[in-house]
């Protein structure tokens, strides 16, 4: 009865799949707002004045760095969890595939989000006029959360591994 429940329990985290594969159409749908904005920028008007094409190159940075994000977390997640993906030695395969364990995840997952949080403050610097005091206030405790947060993360990640190797 125990080796069926520990066998039924092993084969659930198939049960992921779904969500990595949900994660891939996310990425599709940032394909498309990626194409969107390009398009959008060079419809109507065209403004190529410096503010204009700053903010554009910022809002396709902040998209990819998002798109970066989604193909660790499928790519890292689905290996930690599911299953290994076999590619054969492709020689496309990233480094560091295989190698970005739960502890890596999550310091990648808060770097990116640290990363994209800033190029959104930096696009708000841009356009001062449209946001009162207090947003500004918020957006940058916000983006300052997210830095202690992931500095924090990295710390207690540090001690954890120091201590790990002093065992």
């Amino acid at each position: 009865m125990e080796r069926i429940l520990e066998n039924l329990i092993f084969k659930s985290r198939w049960l992921l799949a779904p969500f990595y594969l949900g994660l891939c159409v996310a990425l599709l749908i940032l394909l498309g707002v990626f194409i969107n904005e390009f398009l959008h920028f060079f419809s109507g008007e065209i403004s190529f004045d410096e503010t204009s094409v700053i903010l554009l190159i910022l809002t396709l940075i902040d998209l990819s760095f998002a798109g970066n994000l989604l193909i660790i977390v499928i790519f890292s997640g689905y290996e930690n969890f599911v299953s290994k993906i076999d590619t054969d030695d492709h020689e496309d395969r990233p480094d560091w595939m295989g190698t970005v364990d739960f502890s890596g995840l999550k310091l990648k997952l808060v770097s990116s989000i640290v990363a994209i949080s800033g190029i959104h403050l930096l696009k708000i610097f841009f356009a001062l006029d449209k946001y009162t005091t207090e947003q500004i206030v918020l957006f940058i405790v916000v983006h300052l959360t997210f830095v202690v947060s992931g500095v924090l993360l990295a710390s207690m990640d540090y001690i954890s591994a120091k201590s790990k190797k002093s065992k």
